[in-house]
């Protein structure tokens, strides 16, 4: 059992849901991310993501898309990541999904970056640019790895491909809530439910919503009704607007800690 799948089986037996962090690699430096893993880590996320910051990138909105800016200039590249993960891996067992276009894996060379990503310790990949009618050859490599392929449904997605998402992604399945790209929002969009309430029935896998979840409010909201959220832009922003690396500790830290606290006591969704 991956350790993603692991703790999703200890969240379930406890009527938790899982909080999945998003943060860009890289932003400001490689050495703040280290810091900020480690803060997110101590205040409840249940898995972290790491963004592999690409030059063109495909759902990221304004704040995801500047953050991949400044990590590019801070020169990082898939391969620090890669190194940073096997760093991280001395002192923490969390569950580390890369998110990348498939671009720098399709350039670092796709069973190399599998082997080296296993070998570091990471223990999924989200390649949104990558379809599962695609990803065939990609997806059979990383699962005899062991990596676990995360695939995204989107509320435009037929029953047909929901299940073929289902059938091809492991660890848990990205519910993108809305049609556009990842951003702070005030709400959730509407029929969300009833849309969740369909990728559960076709899939024994966990879903997690993804794409606006920007507040403790929001997030509540979103896990009554899945299995988890993924939070990013608005941890990403926090991690812009402060310059002082303390006090974007503890900013950070103070809303991973809140947005874990809202959904306590919700119970699983069935």
């Amino acid at each position: 059992m991956s350790r993603i799948s692991g703790r999703m089986k200890i969240l379930r037996e406890k009527n938790e849901k899982a909080l999945v962090a998003f943060i860009t690699a890289g932003d400001p430096d490689l050495a703040a991310t280290r810091e900020i893993f480690a803060v997110i880590e101590k205040n409840g996320a249940d898995v972290i993501e790491l963004g592999v910051p690409f030059s063109d990138p495909l759902a990221d909105g304004p704040v995801i898309q500047l953050a991949s800016q400044r990590s590019l200039k801070s020169g990082t590249s898939l391969g620090k990541i890669i190194q940073l993960v096997k760093e991280i891996r001395q002192g923490s067992d969390l569950p580390i999904v890369l998110m990348s276009s498939f671009n720098p894996v399709f350039v670092y060379g796709e069973n190399r970056f599998v082997d080296d990503a296993v070998s570091a310790g990471v223990d999924g990949v989200i390649l949104p640019d990558l379809p599962p009618e695609e990803a065939g050859d990609f997806a059979s490599y990383a699962d005899g790895k062991g990596l676990d392929m995360i695939f995204l449904v989107a509320p435009t997605s037929s029953a047909k491909r929901v299940k073929m998402i289902s059938e091809m992604s492991r660890g848990f399945i990205y519910y993108v809530s809305l049609t556009g790209v990842t951003g702070v929002r005030s709400a959730l969009p509407d029929g969300l439910e009833a849309k969740v309430s369909v990728v559960k029935a076709a899939s024994p896998l966990p879903v997690m919503i993804g794409f606006g979840v920007s507040s403790p409010d929001i997030a509540c909201q979103a896990a009554a009704i899945s299995d988890g959220v993924i939070v990013g832009s608005a941890i990403v922003k926090l991690i812009a607007d402060c310059n002082d690396p303390r006090e974007r500790l503890d900013r950070v830290g103070d809303f991973v800690n809140s947005v874990k606290r809202s959904m306590a006591g919700i119970g699983n969704a069935e």
